[in-house]
């Protein structure tokens, strides 16, 4: 608009407000691109925030994922023995412990894999 403005024959500028004119142009620009650079620097800084966040919560959804698969574990073995079939050892009173073994053998177990792949 301004460029349009300094060559339009209605305003009779003098060659002093011409001069002015041409540096008021000029520095539009350098502030345009001025402007143009901070907002690409600002969506790259934003995009690698967001990578930043995206990259914390899979690492937080992985090992709530690990915490859900060892605590099901014993729920497992629990709900096995809490059928109303005849299992092997129910009978016996050493049966509960038992289970309970087998549960933190297999808890101990899924735990150690999991540490070892760096998941908990």
């Amino acid at each position: 608009m301004l460029e349009r403005l300094g060559k339009a024959p209605e305003l009779h500028l003098t060659p002093e407000d011409e001069d002015w004119l041409g540096d008021v142009v000029v520095e539009f620009r350098q502030a345009l691109e001025a402007s143009n650079l901070q907002r690409n620097l600002m969506s790259e800084m934003m995009d690698a925030f967001a990578s930043i966040i995206s990259n914390n919560l899979n690492v937080v959804m992985k090992f709530l994922a690990s915490v859900t698969v060892i605590l099901t574990l014993p729920m497992v073995v629990a709900s096995f023995y809490g059928m109303n079939v005849s299992l092997p050892g129910q009978h016996r009173p050493s049966a509960f412990f038992g289970i309970l073994v087998v549960s933190c053998v297999l808890v101990v177990a899924v735990a150690a894999y999991f540490r070892r792949r760096n998941w908990l």
